[in-house]
C-alpha cells in the first residue's frame, strides 16, 4: 500500500492518495493502516477502486453504526439520475439539495448526531466539472489569530438543513422524512475537538446560523467570515473524480462542497455515511 500526501500545510498533511490496496478484499491490517493515515489526513482517495456496495458498506462499518434514515438501505445514491435513468425533477427537494450542496458543509449537523465519516463512490461522471472540494478546519483554527480564537471560544451556533436550504431559495419537505422539523435545530459549538486526535478544528458551514448572544446581522457577518478564511488555499484541494473512484473523509474535522456542472449530464454517486458518536457528536443544550 503507497499513501502520498495531497496537500500539505505550515501544520497539517491535509488529504492522500492511497493505492495498492483493493477496497472489494480490504485486510484487518490493511484496514489499520488506512485508519492511522485517515486520522493524519482526514480525506483519503482510492483511485480506480470500482467498489461492490457490500464492500462500501463494509468499510463504513468499520468506523461505526450508519447513520438511522439510511440504515436500511445501507447506501444511498447521491444522483440526478433516477433508477430508470431519467432526469430528476430540478424543482423536487432531492435536485435542490444537490444544488445546495454546492456550498461548504458538514455532513448532517443538522441532524440529532453529526456524521463522523462520509465514504462516496462515483459511478457515472460529466466529463467537465463536478468536482468535490475539501477543506481542512484543523489548519484553519490552527492560523486563526488570538482575538477570533478568543471570539469563538465559547461560542455556538444552530444548525438547519431548513435554513441553509431557505438561503439558495428552497423550503425542503425532505426534512420530514429524516425525522426533522424546523422547531429540531441542534446547537454546536464553533469549536469541536476531535475525539481521537484531540486536535480543534472549527466548525462550520452552510448549515450553521443564530449564534447565541449575537444579533442576526452579527452572527452571519462572523459565520461568513470564518468560512471565508477558512476555505482558501493552502488548506483546500478539489478532485476530479473518475468512475471507480472512492474517497473517505472525516466530518469532525473538514468541509467539502460539490462544484457545478453541466446538469443535463448524469452524476451518479454511491454514499455511505457514518453516524456520530453520542458522546462526542450530539448537540448541546442552549
Amino acid at each position: 500500500m503507497q499513501i502520498e500526501p495531497i496537500q500539505m500545510t505550515q501544520t497539517t498533511a491535509f488529504g492522500a492518495t492511497v493505492s495498492g490496496v483493493d477496497l472489494n478484499r480490504l485486510r484487518d491490517d490493511e484496514w489499520a493502516v488506512i485508519e492511522a493515515a485517515w486520522y493524519e489526513h482526514a480525506v483519503l482517495v482510492f483511485p480506480n477502486q470500482h467498489v461492490e456496495e457490500p464492500a462500501h458498506v463494509a468499510l463504513g462499518e468499520r468506523i461505526g453504526d450508519l447513520e438511522e434514515f439510511v440504515a436500511d438501505r445501507k447506501s444511498v445514491p447521491i444522483s440526478n439520475r433516477k433508477v430508470d435513468g431519467s432526469a430528476v425533477d430540478p424543482n423536487s427537494d432531492h435536485f435542490q439539495i444537490l444544488k445546495g450542496n454546492e456550498g461548504w458543509h458538514t455532513d448532517s449537523t443538522y441532524m440529532p448526531l453529526s456524521a463522523r465519516a462520509s465514504i462516496l463512490a462515483a459511478q457515472v461522471v460529466p466529463a467537465e466539472g463536478g468536482q468535490t472540494e475539501w477543506a481542512d478546519m484543523r489548519a484553519a483554527y490552527d492560523v486563526l489569530d488570538d482575538e477570533t480564537r478568543d471570539q469563538i471560544a465559547d461560542l455556538a451556533a444552530y444548525h438547519s438543513l431548513f435554513y441553509s436550504q431557505a438561503k439558495v431559495g428552497h423550503n425542503p419537505a425532505v426534512g420530514a422524512s429524516y425525522g426533522l422539523s424546523d422547531q429540531d435545530i441542534p446547537l454546536r459549538p464553533l469549536v469541536k475537538v476531535h475525539p481521537i486526535t484531540q486536535r480543534p478544528a472549527l466548525f462550520i458551514g452552510r448549515h450553521a446560523h443564530g449564534i447565541p448572544g449575537l444579533s442576526e446581522a452579527e452572527s452571519e457577518a462572523l459565520l461568513e467570515r470564518l468560512t471565508t478564511f477558512a476555505c482558501q488555499s493552502p488548506r483546500v484541494f478539489a478532485h476530479t473524480w473518475e468512475p471507480g473512484d472512492v474517497v473517505m473523509w472525516d466530518n469532525r474535522c473538514v468541509l467539502h462542497r460539490a462544484r457545478p456542472y453541466d446538469y443535463a449530464k448524469p452524476r451518479v454517486m454511491r454514499h455511505v455515511r457514518v453516524a456520530g458518536d453520542p458522546v462526542t457528536e450530539a448537540g448541546i443544550t442552549a
